[in-house]
C-alpha cells in the first residue's frame, strides 16, 4: 500500500510532502503512546496519532516511519510540519477517530508490525 492509498481511505488531507505520496508502506501503529511506539520494531511503517508535539516527529524518525497521521482533527504545528519535510516524512490528517482509522486500514490490507 503507497501513502496516497491510505491518504484516500482515510479521507485524510495531506499537510506535507505531497512529493511522497506513492512511498510505499508494510504496516502500521496506532498509539498516543510514544513509548509505546518506540517498543514497536517495524520499518516503512505509518504512526496514527492524536498526540500533537516535536516528540510525535522525532519517534517517528527514529522507528523509520514514512508517514504520520494524525486522527481526530488533530494538527501539527509549524515546527513540526518543519521537522517533518526536513525528515522526508508525509504529514497526514484525518477527522476520523484512532480506532476508526485503524479499522479501515487494517481492512484494507495494511497490517500491524509487531514482528511476530
Amino acid at each position: 500500500m503507497n501513502i496516497n492509498d491510505i491518504k484516500e481511505i482515510l479521507g485524510a488531507e495531506v499537510i506535507c510532502r505531497t512529493d511522497l505520496l506513492e512511498t510505499t508502506v508494510n504496516a502500521a501503529c496506532g498509539s498516543d503512546m510514544m513509548s509505546d511506539v518506540l517498543a514497536f520494531v517495524k520499518e516503512q511503517a505509518v504512526l496514527l496519532t492524536g498526540l500533537v508535539n516535536p516528540q510525535v516527529v522525532r519517534t517517528a524518525e527514529m522507528m523509520d516511519m514514512h508517514c504520520i497521521v494524525f486522527v481526530r482533527g488533530k494538527r501539527p504545528n509549524l515546527e513540526m510540519i518543519e521537522m517533518a519535510e526536513d525528515r522526508d516524512m508525509v504529514m497526514l490528517c484525518t477527522d476520523l477517530e484512532m480506532f476508526t482509522s485503524c479499522g479501515k486500514l487494517y481492512s484494507a490490507g495494511l497490517r500491524g508490525g509487531s514482528g511476530k
